[in-house]
Order: C-alpha cells, then sequence, then structure tokens
C-alpha cells in the first residue's frame, strides 16, 4: 500500500475530515509539513496552506517563507502567510521560545479559520514525533497520559500523519521530488527531544530495526488504556468531589477502597486542575499522615488537605504560592514553569557563563529550608556581580521587566535570604568560586 493510501485510510479510520471539510494545512518548509500539503492535494480535499515566520533564525527564516509560497502556488492552493514578533512577546509574557511560538501560531489559526470559513486545522506530526515525546515524558517523569504520545484529534486539530515514519516521509518527498528545508535547529543537541531523536532511538533501531512499527502499537494500546481510565475517572468524580461553588472538595472516603488511592487522587488533581504527579505525591503523603493545612499548587490552583479530604480552589491574587524545595527530589514547580534540580561536583561544571534560565550555586553556601515563592515588595538581594544590596523591584525596573512578568516573578530563598531572582539573576553571595565543592544547579523551563 503507498502512502497516499494509507493517508487516505487514516482519515477515514479515524474520522479526520470528509470531502466536505475546509482544512488549512500547517506548513512550514521542512520535510514533514511539504509532504503533507502534496498528500492532501492529491487525495482532493478542499485546503488552504498556512505558514508562520518566527522570524528567529535570519535568512533560513525567510527562505522557509518563500519555499512555501511558491509550493502552494504550483500546486494552486490557496496561501497565507504571517510574521511574528516572536522575541518581543517572550519580553512581554516570559515564554519560553516554544511556549511563545504555539500560542501565538494556534491563535493565528483559529482566527484564519473564524474569519476565512476553515473548520479543520491539520499538523503534520508523525509516528516518530509521537515516540520521541513518549521518550521526554517518561525521562522527565509522568503519568500514563504523559506516555501516550501525540493524540490524532484535539478539538479542531487533526494530526493525519501519525501514522507514518520519519522515512517514509522522505522517502516519499524523494519519490516525488518535493521540495523541503531542514530547520538547522533540529541538529542541535541543546534540546532533549534532539538528544533522544539523534542520540537515542537510532541505538534502539539497531537492536530492534522494527522498532518505530512496535512503538506505534505499544503508544496506542496506552492511548486506549488512558480513554478507558478517562471515562472511569469521570464516574469516580461524580460520587467523590463536591462542588460548592468556591472551592472543590474530594472525598478519599467515598473512593472504592479496591481502586489504588493514590492513583486516582493524581488522575482527579491532574485531569481536572493541572497538579503534576510530584505534587500529587507529596499531597498524598501529607493526606496519609494528617497534616492539615500544608498548601499544593498548579498553575491556577492550591489545593490542602483537611481532616482527610483534599480542597481545591483558585489561586488568589496576593497568595505568594511559597513551596518547600526539597532536594532529595528532581523538580519542583512554581506558577506555570517547572525547575529541575541537579547536585554536582565543581569538577564536572563546565561553563560558569550560561543562559539566565540556568542557576549554579555553592550548595555548601545555602541552608535548609530552601524555598519558592513569589517576590514581595521590600525583597532585596545582591544581584551577581555587585557588592551591594538592591531592591529586586528596582532590579525589575531597570531591566524593563513587564508588569505581568513581575506578577509571575518568583524568588528562591535560604532562611531570609534570596539566592535566585529565578530566570534572571543569582545572588553574589552563593556563586561559584575557587573554594566551592558542591554545586546546585537549576534549570527553569516554562510549561
Amino acid at each position: 500500500m503507498t502512502l497516499l493510501e494509507k493517508f487516505r485510510r487514516y482519515i477515514v479510520e479515524h474520522k479526520l475530515a470528509t470531502p466536505e471539510s475546509r482544512i488549512i494545512l500547517t506548513v512550514s518548509g521542512g520535510v514533514d509539513s511539504m509532504v503533507m500539503m502534496h498528500l492532501f492535494v492529491e487525495a482532493g480535499y478542499n485546503v488552504a496552506v498556512a505558514h508562520c515566520n518566527f522570524c528567529l533564525r535570519g535568512t533560513e527564516s525567510e527562505e522557509d517563507e518563500v519555499l512555501v509560497e511558491l509550493q502552494a502556488k504550483k500546486l494552486g492552493i490557496r496561501h497565507f502567510n504571517r510574521r511574528f514578533d516572536t522575541k518581543g512577546e517572550m519580553a512581554l509574557t516570559g515564554e519560553s521560545v516554544q511556549m511563545a511560538a504555539r500560542r501565538l501560531r494556534y491563535a493565528w489559526f483559529d482566527e484564519l479559520c473564524a474569519s476565512e470559513g476553515y473548520d479543520t486545522i491539520a499538523v503534520a506530526h508523525h509516528a516518530d514525533d509521537s515516540i520521541e515525546t513518549f521518550f521526554i515524558n517518561l525521562l522527565r517523569g509522568t503519568g500514563l497520559k504523559g506516555l501516550t504520545g501525540i493524540s490524532v484529534l484535539n478539538g479542531k486539530v487533526i494530526r493525519p500523519l501519525l501514522f507514518a515514519s520519519r522515512h517514509e516521509i522522505k522517502e516519499y518527498a524523494k519519490h516525488h521530488s518535493i521540495p523541503y528545508r531542514e530547520d538547522s535547529s533540529n541538529r542541535s543537541t541543546k534540546y532533549l527531544r534532539n538528544k533522544i531523536r539523534i542520540g537515542i532511538v537510532p541505538r534502539l533501531r539497531e537492536i530492534v530495526p522494527q522498532f518505530t512499527a512496535i512503538m506505534s502499537s505499544n503508544v496506542d494500546r496506552l492511548t486506549e488504556t488512558q480513554l478507558f481510565i478517562n471515562h472511569a475517572i469521570e464516574k469516580i468524580a461524580r460520587d467523590s468531589v463536591e462542588h460548592t461553588g468556591r472551592e472543590d472538595i474530594i472525598h478519599p472516603e467515598k473512593i472504592d477502597p479496591g481502586f489504588p488511592l493514590n492513583f486516582v487522587i493524581y488522575e482527579l488533581m491532574s485531569q481536572n486542575y493541572g497538579f503534576k504527579g510530584d505534587v500529587v505525591d507529596s499531597l498524598c503523603e501529607a493526606l496519609k499522615s494528617g497534616t492539615t493545612g500544608r498548601r499544593f499548587y498548579a498553575k491556577d490552583w492550591v489545593a490542602y488537605t483537611d481532616r482527610g479530604r483534599i480542597v481545591i480552589t483558585r489561586i488568589e491574587e496576593e497568595d505568594d504560592c511559597a513551596v518547600e524545595v526539597d532536594l532529595s527530589r528532581n523538580r519542583v514547580y512554581c506558577g506555570g514553569s517547572v525547575i529541575y534540580l541537579e547536585k554536582l561536583d565543581v569538577d564536572t561544571v563546565d561553563a560558569l557563563r550560561l543562559p539566565e534560565h540556568i542557576a549554579l550555586l555553592d550548595l555548601d553556601t545555602l541552608s535548609e529550608p530552601l524555598v519558592l515563592r513569589k517576590w514581595r515588595e521590600g525583597d532585596r538581594f545582591i544581584p551577581l556581580g555587585m557588592t551591594e544590596e538592591k531592591k529586586v523591584s528596582d532590579f525589575l525596573i531597570d531591566n524593563k521587566v513587564s508588569m505581568a512578568e513581575k506578577r509571575r516573578q518568583f524568588v528562591l530563598t535560604s532562611g531570609e535570604r534570596i539566592v535566585w531572582l529565578v530566570g534572571r539573576r543569582i545572588d553574589n553571595r552563593h556563586k561559584i568560586t575557587s573554594s566551592t565543592e558542591n554545586v546546585l544547579r537549576l534549570t527553569k523551563e516554562t510549561l
């Protein structure tokens, strides 16, 4: 069966589109999206192309834009293009490149659908992308949902190439002389996805030649299992979650004792409120020990245990979202970010000049408890390279930090002292020096 035949069958089997559908194709210029465009045209669907230029790679970005427009014209399909000030958005919101680009492009796609009468958005993720996502989440720690790869259908977004491997797609491009461009960032091992793609998957494929097909089947089975769990959790929630209007209350005693309690609580809190696994683990420990009042945070929600119940409510503006950092764990969540923790010997540190989202601290100068919280008026620290204290508020003003970013700004404290203005500057008193032996490396990533 040819790739085109598989493509047609996959769309029909998963009910991704009908002959009447009007589909926006998101085309970057890479081989995956250029092949997707060709397949949709060959299959006879009513499509248009949308290309995003994030203006991040200089002439590469410009050449991608030109290629997509030329190919769309060659195939006789409508073409839309939008340029984004991605760096400006990052400065305004504090988001990572990936998060800012994702938000910008999907907002534009939705806008196109509304203004131009399209009902479906097609994205060119393929089987290898889904498998890489499986390993990314596995290595970071995840529940079952994180092992289900990339969904084939999410609202109006469809992914009609998830059946195809990267090799099949490239062979199709070669056979049909489809032009495409390689994104140079795909060769960088700076990103975890590329480390998995370049360093891990080829070795696994050497051991198991049918690796892609086997893993795709595994992900499909995990996805079906998660769908079953979702249905079960909906029923459990109806029986065990009380909605008072101002807060939601989980009653563990109403959960069937035959069910694994911690797992059920995780599913209830992750699906409905966005709590992460590590946070729910700590909450369940507090619940088991009878601790009352300790607070646990998701991006928009706070939960606490109260007389054997779990109370969940929206985070209020004045809440400083303080959480104690457990150095025995490898990460902690604050606001819409996760901070990864690594204890290192100083001899393994090969560079001191690092991006602002990474901090290196002399571990032996820190005293527990370490606490992450939002900054407060009156907070002071000694920024790296300085000798005098500076107000955090003045530092943020001097660095032209927007009001939106200020509201999301966290600090890491040791005792009463700020040791890191998260994502911006460490305190000079905790820098690595010639006498440093042990290092705490902190890496902030926006969720």
